[in-house]
């Protein structure tokens, strides 16, 4: 911590240079080595004087390098020592590597006390948030605070609405696909968190038509429950397709929300397709992602 003035010298143990008595003088200067020193308090010194221990602050004083008896000395007096403490008050910082795992309470620190090795999820630590110590999961901190994302994708086309997308479904496993933690849980059509937290849900959906009729509206939805039972829209996105002659025609929608996922139990998602014309197709695809879902954990809830 910063400190007004001259900062104090912790623990450190040291006898002053041998003083001769004058006779008729109280204040001598405290010198080791040769070098004017100055303790921290009358309260941080040991003094002998003719073989007895001094009482700090009455039998004598300390000014900057200055000791001052409380009377003058005479002739015959003899100052046996003086040794200065240092500040014996504070342990100060110990020196690297010599705070053992022993010398920590279990109540204060759990997990492992030193990252000789990557920790597992279940190990926890102390940290500092604006002067307070906090537990602190280490899975909270691993991969920059991310501890999941996952993703699925629709693996086959089918034409008109689905409320919702209830089948033909995978996590995605291609192309150098990556996944953190441990992910979704897929039935009907209904996705599961795997923990509580503040998820970013993502709806790519890829729309194409055979041209048999223009598609005036094409929307992609991300539906949520907090109840596990009844449902409602948490955004949508649209696009339209316009009849053009002699070629298919393509569109994407890509939707997003942030949900707070409070209880898995409770909390769920599912992805609706609502078109205009009931032959539009809604392109499916297990080599690569067309229409598809992301998921990602951004912190806790």
């Amino acid at each position: 911590m910063p400190y007004i003035g001259k900062t104090p010298t912790v623990g450190n143990f040291q006898v002053c240079d041998a003083i001769s008595v004058v006779n008729g003088q109280a204040a001598y200067t405290l010198q080791v080595g040769g070098v004017n020193v100055a303790p921290e308090s009358a309260n941080h010194m040991l003094v002998s004087l003719n073989g007895i221990l001094q009482k700090p602050g009455s039998s004598f004083t300390i000014s900057g390098s200055t000791m001052t008896f409380a009377s003058n000395l005479a002739t015959g007096d003899v100052i046996d020592f003086v040794q200065i403490l240092g500040n014996v008050l504070d342990l100060g910082q110990p020196s690297d590597d010599t705070v053992t795992a022993a010398k920590l309470n279990d109540n204060v620190i759990s997990g492992q006390t030193a990252l000789t090795a990557e920790p597992d999820d279940t190990d926890e630590f102390l940290v500092s948030d604006a002067g307070t110590i906090k537990r602190i999961d280490y899975s909270l901190i691993k991969g920059g605070g991310i501890t999941m994302v996952d993703q699925f994708r629709l693996t086959t086309t089918f034409q008109g609405d689905a409320v919702p997308i209830a089948s033909n479904l995978e996590r995605v496993d291609t192309n150098g696909f990556a996944q953190i933690g441990t992910g979704m849980t897929e039935s009907s059509g209904v996705f599961t968190f795997p923990t509580t937290g503040i998820y970013l849900v993502q709806f790519n959906v890829h729309f194409t038509s055979d041209q048999s009729n223009d598609s005036r509206y094409n929307r992609a939805e991300v539906y949520v429950t907090l109840n596990n039972s009844s449902y409602s829209g948490a955004n949508f996105t649209a696009t339209g397709l316009p009849l053009i002659d002699s070629s298919f025609t393509s569109g994407n929608t890509h939707s997003q929300c942030i949900i707070d996922v409070t209880d898995t139990s409770n909390v769920k998602v599912k992805f609706h397709i609502d078109v205009h014309n009931s032959n539009m197709y809604i392109a499916g695809n297990t080599d690569r992602n067309e229409t598809y879902m992301t998921f990602i954990r951004l912190g806790d809830t």
